[in-house]
This record gives C-alpha cells, structure tokens and sequence, in this order.
C-alpha cells in the first residue's frame, strides 16, 4: 500500500512542478487544495519516492521471510 501511495505523491509532485516551472500554471491534483512553491512539490516528489522504496523494500523483506540470508 506504501508503495502506491508513493507513486500517486511522486506523480502529483513532478507534474506540479513541471507545471509550475515550464507552463506557468497548476498540473495534478495538489494545486487545487494548496498553493505550493515549486520546491514544495520537489519535496513531495522526494517524500514519494521515499515511500514507494519503503514499501517495495518492505514487500520483498515479507517475501524472503524472518531470518534469512540476504
């Protein structure tokens, strides 16, 4: 689940941010709830991207299962 959240925040804070800075408008979702800076979405970027890692890492930790080598 981690992961797919991370996906959705790391889609809305690169097309905010690419919206903001080439088109000079708002692009996904963020811009309609909150005004953002342009760092603001590279932050959300990097913050989704923190989680999708977690959750893959998470989901083959689960699928290699407790105590092995790896």
């Amino acid at each position: 689940m981690r992961g797919i959240i991370g996906f959705i925040a790391m889609l809305q804070g690169a097309l905010g941010f690419i919206g903001q800075v080439f088109f000079d408008s708002g692009w996904g979702l963020l811009h309609h709830w909150f005004d953002l800076p342009s760092p603001a979405y590279l932050g959300v970027f990097a913050a989704g991207a923190a989680l999708a890692v977690w959750g893959d890492v998470d989901k083959k930790r689960k699928r290699v299962g407790p105590g092995a080598a790896g």
